[in-house]
Parts: structure tokens; sequence; C-alpha cells
């Protein structure tokens, strides 16, 4: 019996807590053009809004990461899907724009805490020919829960505006006690020399990891999870306006489109997203993957048939979703004893660029509707030449180890 197999209930269980968490982003979604009416508040607050969930994200991730290493995934599991429901909680009942931004913020600290103890404890479970396939379950739950997350909002919304926010909070709460009792905690395997080395890692603030983030040998995988985040972030957030200014696109038209590339790309991570990584390897599938996300956005504005935007779309959202996996199995394999470390560093990044995605975007959107996707496309094709350069020059600290 394999590891991954002995340990497919644990993975289950990350993939349905991570799930719960990016579920209860996009409940905002559909319901904040209400929540505007309702408290009075400004679109430019909305924006605001978005930003405000991934900057705490972005700053208590690398400490989230030290914590993981240091007390444990599970504690730190459990600690934020309670930080999670109450931050749902108060979302629900807020009736100002203060406690709205209150709330955000709060459940971007519980997403921080818990990503990366779940990629942290990913990696501990699977051996290394496994992880490629436990990265990939971890990140089909991350997908499937951001993008059907405004859908399954829409749908409670029916029974009551503020209905999605406290069911999210119950699940949350029921997915914290259901870990503690039968979630095992991990068990990395560290040698002492190994153990030492982890004690001494130097105690640094978010701004001095960051800084100092240049020197890893996974840096480069660490820029393109920055890249691909904000592609991504600049590709969605503009999404319904840019088809519904450019196509008349009705919001079940939008929904569909959506709905339907990031299902596929979960069926792919689900299913063949290990023998894909052992079939081509990690460096080839980045940088195929990010020529195919570039283009295909780019694509985008020269289509016009419902079917080619619902093609078009299907790749991007496929590219990103294997791109996102395969950056991440590329860095735990170097981590090792330091799994959380680098895990809140890839968080960070990938909170970086869920903040310049949407701001970018939006001032963008104002000047023409065709320049975010421009800037999206021209980003991630630089960041393709730059895979490409990578792979030729072993000058490049590290460049053998990462495999990019």
């Amino acid at each position: 019996m394999s590891l991954m197999l002995r340990n497919r209930g644990a993975i289950l269980l990350l993939m349905i807590n991570i799930f719960l968490i990016f579920t209860g982003i996009g409940l905002v979604v559909p319901i904040m053009p209400t929540y505007m009416d309702l408290l009075h508040i400004s679109g430019s607050i909305v924006g605001l809004l978005v930003a405000a969930f991934s900057f705490t994200q972005l700053i208590f991730s690398p400490l989230a990461g030290r914590l993981s290493d240091n007390w444990g995934r599970k504690k730190i599991i459990i600690s934020g899907m309670l930080i999670f429901a109450v931050s749902e909680l108060i979302f629900g009942l807020s009736n100002t724009a203060f406690f709205l931004f209150a709330a955000r913020m709060l459940g971007g600290i519980g997403a921080a805490l818990i990503m990366p103890a779940v990629m942290a404890y990913t990696a501990d479970v699977t051996s290394g020919e496994e992880r490629g396939k436990g990265m990939g379950l971890i990140n089909a739950a991350i997908t499937t829960g951001f993008i059907i997350g405004p859908g399954i909002g829409g749908f409670i919304a029916e029974y009551g505006i503020r209905v999605p926010f406290y069911a999210a909070a119950v699940a949350g709460t029921i997915a914290a006690i259901v870990t503690f009792i039968v979630l095992p905690e991990s068990k990395p395997q560290i040698v002492d020399d190994q153990v030492k080395e982890v004690v001494k890692l130097p105690k640094q603030n978010l701004l001095t990891q960051l800084a100092n983030s240049y020197r890893e040998p996974y840096f480069l995988a660490l820029v393109i999870v920055l890249v691909a985040s904000f592609g991504l972030a600049n590709y969605e957030t503009v999404f319904g306006l840019f088809v519904d200014q450019k196509f008349g696109f009705t919001a079940k038209d939008i929904a569909v489109i959506i709905t339907f590339g990031s299902i596929a790309g979960a069926v792919v991570q689900v299913t063949v997203f290990g023998w894909i990584l052992n079939k081509f390897g990690e460096k080839n599938v980045v940088s195929f993957c990010l020529l195919m996300a570039s283009l295909f956005i780019v694509l985008t504005l020269f289509v016009h048939q419902y079917w080619m935007i619902l093609l078009v779309t299907f790749i991007v959202f496929l590219a990103i979703d294997i791109l996102r996996p395969t950056i991440s199995t590329q860095m735990s394999k170097m981590a090792m004893e330091q799994q959380g470390y680098v895990a809140g560093l890839n968080s960070a990044f990938t909170s970086m660029g869920n903040i310049l995605g949407p701001v970018i975007a939006g001032v963008l959107f104002d000047v023409n509707l065709n320049f975010p996707y421009v800037s999206a496309g021209i980003v991630l094709f630089l960041c393709f030449l730059l895979s490409l350069k990578a792979r030729k020059d072993e000058r490049i600290p590290g460049l053998k180890e990462t495999g990019i």
C-alpha cells in the first residue's frame, strides 16, 4: 500500500478545509452589489474590501508557515478554520463598512494560517514521487472553492442576503471540530542535525523574508507564483465586466463559462496531474503553461462567438490550474525540513499577485476594456521567456535543483 493511499483520509480532510476557505472567499462576489445598496458604500470601498483579505493574508503567511513548523500543522489548521468561521459570522452580522473590513481582514488571517500548514502537511505525508498528485488534489480544492463560491453564494442568498455567511461560519466550525477529532498530526522525518537547523532559522519579519527571498534557490519559482496569481486575478476580476460590455453576456452565461473552466481544471488536477509531472518534468510543464496562458489571454480579445469564449477561457484556467501545483511541488521538494516556511512564502507571493492583479486590472479597465488582458498576456509571456533563460543559465544558484 503506497504512502499516498495510507494518507488519503488526511488529504481528503485537508481538501475539505481548503475548499471551505476559498468558497467563503468567493461568497462575497454576487452579494456585494446588494451590500453596496444596503450599507451605502461606494465601488471604491468594495475594491478595497477585495484587497483587504489578500493584504492580511500576505502579512501573516510567512509567520503562519513558521508557526506550522514549530507548533505542528494540525494546531495551525484548526486555528485558521476557527478564525475563518468567526470572520464569516462577523461579515454576516455587519451593518457598517468598518466591520466588513474587520471581517475580511480576519478572514485573510485565517487563510494565511491554513494555506501554508495544509501545503506543508501534504508534503509531510507524501513521498517525492507522489507529491505532485498530493499538491494537485489540494490545488484542485482551492480552484474549485474559489470559482464556485460565487455560485453557491448567489444560490443560498435566495434565502436571505446574510444566510451564505452564516452557513460558511457553521461549516467552518464543524470542519474545525472534525479536524480536531480525526486528523492526526503529521510526522515529518527530521534527523537531529536538521532539527538543529530548524531551531536556528532566523526570526525574520515579512519584509525581511521577502527581501531575502531572492537568495533562495526557489526564488524564480516564487516569481512565477506571483506572476501566475497576478495574471489569473487580473483575468478573473474584469472578466464579467469585459464580456458584459463587449458581448452582452448575461450573468448565467458568465457563470457557465467560469464554472466549466474551473471544473475542468480541477478534474485534471485530481486525475492526471501527477502523471503529467512524471511524464514531462516540472520545468517543461511550467514553461508550457506560461506560454499557453499568455497566448490565450490575448486571444480573448479577438474571439466573438460564445463557444470560442468558452474554449479560450477553458484553456486559460487549465494552464493556470496546472501551473500552480507544479510550482508548489517544485518548492516543496527543495524545502526539506522547512516545508511550512517555504509554503508561507508561497502563500505570500500568491497574495501579492491577488492584490496587484485586481487593482491594476480595475485601473486599466477604466482606460480601455482591452488593456487588462493585454497587460496580463505580456507579463505571462515575459515570465515564459524568463523560465526558458533560467533553464539554460547554469550560473543561476540552485537552478538545477529547482528543475525550472
